[in-house]
């Protein structure tokens, strides 16, 4: 698997289980799908991205997106 599937399946992992947590416990988990969603907009035009840089240092193979 790549660094791009990695951050993509991670980024739809917590966007699925903030909604779940807003939905049964609080809506303030809403604050992480936000948290998520600026993450991704701001690699999307940076081309930073936290998570691909921790992914990089433990040797996951690099992608098209994160090289």
């Amino acid at each position: 698997m790549t660094i791009d599937r990695v951050v993509m399946a991670f980024a739809g992992a917590m966007t699925l289980l903030s909604a779940l947590l807003a939905a049964v416990h609080s809506m303030y988990w809403l604050f992480l799908t936000a948290f998520v969603g600026a993450n991704l907009l701001q690699a999307a035009f940076t081309g930073f991205c936290p998570l691909a840089r921790i992914l990089k240092s433990i040797g996951v193979n690099p992608g098209r997106a994160f090289e």
